[in-house]
């Protein structure tokens, strides 16, 4: 692929110059998503929309022109065939001093090379975290990361997010499934809805997988046959173990899981 297709950085449609980027170097406000592409298409389009709009609203209590922002992302992925793209929004009108003053968005589309294909299964640290405001895809990263970094300096690969009452929520920069040997059960508790979950969730109803929402409770992971990790990067990943407690692998919840996302469309941009 022609480098320049996975190296674009474009604001509001133009090539972003290094004054455009100094407020994102200096204020940490504004909230992303981020997805893989294809020939123009990309998997859970309208979420990813969906989310933008919300965030917006709630972040800067302002509407995120949809069509507009469809256009320029649009504009950032033609000529190629698969790469990453990320969609950033912030405000340079944003006032630190009135933040409750309505401020309209600018919005960041950048690509990168597509995401490789799943890695071995994960080992994962628990941890008691919770991201701030969880439910938005915001920029705040910091803790995700400091908190992976600790999880790696315990000998594992990435952290696991535990509430303070010892409820399971969600990844680093991902969610977590689980397979008791007939349904996926997915956690119940504060979290980033994300995008690829979603998708899997209504792959399982299509396909008749069995699946629920629940509280997962730490102290009962080791009940479980297997567990899984799924974000934009990578649909989905096994997990070979939480801590000390160890997860087989589980052909038929491999197998399903691959049907639930073949269900999802590629949605033209």
């Amino acid at each position: 692929m022609n480098r320049q297709a996975w190296n674009r950085i474009e604001l509001n449609g133009e090539p972003a110059g290094l004054d455009d980027l100094r407020l994102l170097a200096v204020q940490n406000y504004g909230h992303f998503t981020s997805m893989q592409v294809r020939d123009g298409c990309a998997p859970g389009l309208d979420l990813h929309l969906q989310r933008l709009q919300q965030a917006t609203q709630e972040l800067f209590g302002h509407p995120l022109d949809l069509e507009a922002t469809r256009g320029w992302m649009r504009r950032a992925v033609a000529g190629a065939d698969e790469l990453s793209l990320r969609v950033n929004v912030f405000s340079r009108r944003f006032d630190r001093d009135r933040p409750l003053t309505p401020a309209a968005p600018d919005v960041l589309v950048t690509t990168a090379p597509a995401r490789a294909s799943a890695g071995p299964p994960l080992r994962v640290a628990s941890v008691r975290y919770q991201r701030e405001a969880p439910h938005i895809k915001h920029v705040g990263t910091f803790g995700l990361f400091h908190q992976r970094r600790l999880a790696q300096s315990r000998g594992a690969d990435d952290a696991l997010f535990v509430t303070a009452d010892g409820a399971v929520s969600e990844g680093s920069i991902w969610n977590v499934g689980f397979f008791d040997g007939a349904r996926v059960v997915w956690p119940d508790a504060p979290m980033l809805r994300g995008v690829s979950m979603q998708l899997l969730q209504a792959g399982l109803r299509e396909t008749g997988v069995p699946s629920l929402v629940r509280r997962v409770g730490l102290d009962e992971i080791a009940n479980f046959r297997a567990a899984f990790f799924t974000n934009s990067g990578c649909a989905v990943q096994p997990i070979a173990a939480i801590d000390a407690v160890e997860f087989a692998a589980a052909p038929e919840l491999a197998g399903a899981l691959a049907a639930a996302v073949r269900t999802a469309p590629w949605q033209r941009i």
